[in-house]
Formats: C-alpha cells, sequence, structure tokens
C-alpha cells in the first residue's frame, strides 16, 4: 500500500491542524499540504511545506519591500521576462519540501540532480517493506534501435508474462532472503546494513527532499519531458500539477517555454531561415549530424499530422 496506517494517521492530524501565520500563503497549494499523492503502484508524492509565491519572485527581481504600486499584470509580466531570458536567482526565493516514495532505481536517477536537500529512509536502521515495483504489463518494452537509453514497442503474448513473472519471483525471492538473514529466530542475524545489499532495484524506499523553485524546474525540464524514463516522468507530471497550483505564474511561463519551447543551436536557426526563404535544406547540407538532423526536424514538424 503507498500508506501504511500510521502515516495516514499522521497526515491526518495533519490536516486537521491549522496555524495562523503573517507569511505569504498560496491557497491552491495549502489544498495539496499533506495528501499523498499516488504514483505507479505503491508511491506517492506529497507536499510537507513551502515557502514563497509568485510575487516572491517579482519581489526579489526588483529588490523591494512588498508589491509597492505594481500591478499583478506587471507581475506576470515580470516572471515571463525573466524566465525568457534566463534570469535563475529569483526562482531560488522559493522553496518546496517533500515527501517522496519512490522505487530505487528511480531515485538513482533522481539523486543526480544533485541541487536539492535529500534525508532518505535508513535500511541500515529499519527494515524495508516488502513493496517491489512490477511494471503494468503495457509498460514493458523493449529496447528501442533509435534510441540506446529508450524503449520500443512492448512486449507481448508469452515473452510479456515470462518477464512478469520473473520480476514478482525474483522479487519476493530476495526479499524472503532478506527476512531470512536479518531473522534473530536460532540465530544471530545478519546485520541490516549487509542484508540490504541482497535487495532489487525495484524495491521502494522514501525520502525528505527540499529544493528551490530554480532548481526544481530544472529536474521537471528534464524528467518530464516525453523522452524521460516513464517511471520517472509519471512523477515530474505530478509535481507539474502541485507546481502549477503554487505559482502559476512562473509555471506557466516555464511550461511555455521551457516544456512547451524549443532551443536551437546556431545552425538551426540558420536552416530555419534558408527554409523560410524558400530554400531546400536537407542534412547533408545542413552542417548537422545524423541525430541533430532527425532532433531539429522533429522540431520544425512538431504538430503536423
Amino acid at each position: 500500500m503507498p500508506l501504511t496506517p500510521a502515516q495516514q494517521a499522521e497526515i491526518d492530524a495533519q490536516r486537521a491542524r491549522s496555524n495562523e501565520t503573517r507569511r505569504a500563503t498560496v491557497p491552491g497549494i495549502e489544498s495539496h499540504l499533506y495528501t499523498a499523492h499516488p504514483v505507479l503502484d505503491h508511491g506517492f508524492i506529497r507536499v510537507i511545506d513551502y515557502m514563497g509565491d509568485d510575487s516572491a519572485i517579482t519581489q526579489a527581481a526588483r529588490v523591494s519591500y512588498g508589491r509597492g504600486t505594481k500591478a499583478v499584470s506587471n507581475d506576470e509580466g515580470l516572471i515571463r521576462y525573466l524566465m525568457r531570458h534566463w534570469h535563475s536567482t529569483p526562482f531560488e526565493m522559493c522553496e518546496i519540501k517533500l515527501h517522496v516514495k519512490l522505487p530505487v532505481f528511480v531515485a538513482r536517477q533522481w539523486i543526480r540532480h544533485r541541487t536539492a536537500n535529500v534525508n532518505e529512509y535508513s535500511a541500515r536502521y529499519s527494515i524495508l517493506d516488502r513493496e517491489f515495483y512490477i511494471p503494468a504489463p503495457d509498460d514493458l518494452a523493449a529496447q528501442s534501435v533509435v534510441n540506446n537509453q529508450g524503449r520500443g514497442e512492448a512486449l507481448t503474448g508469452d515473452e510479456a508474462q515470462r518477464v512478469l513473472d520473473w520480476l514478482r519471483d525474483d522479487s519476493t525471492r530476495a526479499y524472503d532472503h532478506y527476512e531470512a538473514m536479518i531473522s534473530q529466530d536460532g540465530q544471530q542475524g545478519l546485520a541490516r546494513e549487509l542484508a540490504r545489499m541482497n535487495l532489487p532495484a525495484n524495491i521502494y524506499t522514501q525520502w525528505y527532499w527540499k529544493v528551490d523553485l530554480h532548481n526544481l524546474f530544472h529536474f521537471l525540464r528534464l524528467r518530464a519531458d516525453a523522452h524521460a524514463q516513464m517511471e520517472i516522468r509519471v512523477y515530474a507530471e505530478t509535481l507539474c500539477q502541485i507546481v502549477k497550483d503554487w505559482v502559476p505564474f512562473a509555471y506557466s511561463a516555464f511550461e511555455d517555454y521551457r516544456l512547451g519551447g524549443a532551443q536551437l543551436s546556431a545552425r538551426g536557426v540558420d536552416c530555419v531561415r534558408r527554409m523560410l526563404a524558400g530554400q531546400e535544406v536537407t542534412q547533408e547540407t545542413s552542417g548537422m549530424s545524423k541525430g541533430e538532423w532527425r532532433e531539429f526536424m522533429d522540431v520544425v514538424r512538431a504538430g503536423e499530422a
């Protein structure tokens, strides 16, 4: 289950309390506080705390106290300007702290983003739960023949069933041995810090992850992208909705300029200009490699039927 009864009781107690404060609050994200948003089969994301809002970004950019005489529309325009011109420090004025439950192999990808504060559940002191990520049948795919780090067509029939059976059986067997090794029933029992090395990468772990908005946007730009691995992308997509409710102006600018935008090289810009002038441009005349040309044409042809 995503939440243990003890965790659910703690969440219910936290949500039942409210505190009067003078600091900026945002109704949109207040509704997310302590709510566990389910991800994958046993995972979740929940907001523990946050600091700042859209106005905190513009306040820092103007280095002034309060909103002053600036209208809300000016705040939105300034945020879009900051995003458009890659001004990052004003976005660092907002922070968010999350509780995330995720498979270990997803955590190893996630931790590559080193600009956050992380405290992970310790398997040296505690016993990990018997919970493993098992993909849905539709998510079992062969190796891509185009992208060395991506997936191709879905597995089907007996092969798909055989893979699912192996994943379940291997996970169960590894955990059975883990439990047997640490058991003190008739034996000394192996130390937990050693026994954990036998556990598979699809077992679930948990951590608290605190990050500022600038670095969170960088995470989302990479992990909410269609090319990201599905198992981390679904976490990023859940986070996108949370951030949208937290800082709507900033998220709208991020969605426009980063998620939905495209960055071209100087050669790419030159090719676009030549195309607009009516010239025929090919990979051979573009000055790009085959991989660059394929990615460039994916941008140019986006939206075509």
